[in-house]
């Protein structure tokens, strides 16, 4: 869930266990990397004119967001559920030479979260095949943000071009623009910086060219 895949990014195999912790625990064991160690493009577009400061990154997964901001300044804590993929975290960021700079916890978000207030909290594509509670979520990752802080969440907007949803064994979550600021519910003290639907390149896994759109939103809590 932190970063562009090696694989499609919503494959899953049919039988999905309904436990979300068994579900990622053997999603990252199943190969050597899930997902290919670039940060979200996304991520880097909104952060870049930031003053660094306490980052979060919810759903961290093989580390790649928190690595990039423990990079550009930023003292980090990546949250994941799975503690392989955490594992897979602070060995990156131990290569990169920044494993100082970020802190791992395990969390199953929406049941518990991290202690703490943060100038930036990332929640990028926190859609999953099996139970989570975006929206419970959502609204405690804007709970946590500090006065001047950035609320940052991607997600996709539907499958790729070349994709259908008849192709997978679960159904499709892409909420709106509009569905995610009404799940948070901000109050007046809460400024919108980006509201924007984004089409990338997604090409098959066999090549063929192809699109996506990705949502994100970008807000600033101005007190």
């Amino acid at each position: 869930m932190s970063a562009e895949p090696t694989t499609p990014a919503d494959s899953a195999a049919p039988g999905t266990p309904e436990d979300a912790r068994t579900f990622w625990e053997e999603r990252y064991r199943d190969s050597d990397r899930v997902w290919s160690g670039n940060p979200n493009p996304l991520l880097v577009r909104e952060v870049a004119g930031l003053e660094p400061g306490r980052a979060l990154d919810l759903g961290c997964g093989e580390g790649a967001d928190a690595v990039w901001l423990a990079a550009h300044g930023w003292r980090v804590t990546g949250v994941d559920i799975s503690t392989t993929a955490l594992d897979r975290a602070a060995a990156h960021a131990e290569a990169e030479g920044v494993g100082q700079s970020v802190t791992w916890e395990r969390h199953e978000l929406g049941r518990t979260f991290p202690e703490g207030s943060w100038d930036l909290v990332s929640a990028q594509f926190l859609q999953s095949p099996v139970e989570l509670d975006r929206e419970r979520v959502l609204r405690w990752a804007a709970s946590v943000v500090a006065p001047g802080g950035t609320l940052l969440v991607a997600m996709h907007a539907s499958w790729p071009s070349w994709q259908s949803e008849h192709d997978h064994p679960f159904a499709a979550d892409f909420p709106s623009l509009q569905d995610v600021l009404e799940e948070l519910a901000l109050p007046a003290t809460w400024r919108v910086e980006t509201l924007e639907e984004v089409k990338r390149d997604c090409p098959s896994p066999d090549g063929a060219p192809g699109t996506r759109g990705d949502n994100v939103w970008r807000l600033t809590r101005t007190a």
